[in-house]
């Protein structure tokens, strides 16, 4: 199977794994027609497993290629993961200040960040 996939032209791998991952969650996301009401306990499991996927995600895609560029081209390999977190914070934080939202289970008076007419944000 691997050496089928191999010999594939690259755009019919990309559409391969792409219509993949559509599929997969597409039944992830079939769930909620087969159950009206949901463990906590599941749903936590559930939460800590996506996120355990995307934190090894954005490590393996993002973060550890940037280090080893950064050490191939002479630089210390921390410095693109300080840089990148740092920004990160300031734009999460940013947003916070200046986008309009409403935390759960607050009343509308309690609203956070720029005042809007805008009646779903």
């Amino acid at each position: 199977m691997y050496d089928f996939l191999k010999n594939l032209d690259p755009v019919l791998q990309a559409l391969l794994a792409t219509l993949f991952t559509y599929f997969v969650t597409m039944l992830g996301a079939a769930m909620v027609f087969f159950f009206k009401t949901i463990n906590q306990k599941v749903l936590n499991g559930m939460l800590g497993f996506a996120s355990g996927v995307m934190i090894a995600a954005s490590f393996w895609s993002l973060l550890n290629p940037a280090i080893e560029l950064a050490e191939s081209i002479g630089l210390p390999g921390w410095k693109p993961a300080v840089i990148g977190f740092l920004f990160g914070g300031i734009f999460l934080w940013s947003i916070d200040k200046f986008l309009p939202h409403l935390h759960q289970n607050q009343p509308i008076s309690n609203a956070e960040g720029i005042s809007t007419k805008w009646r779903r944000s």
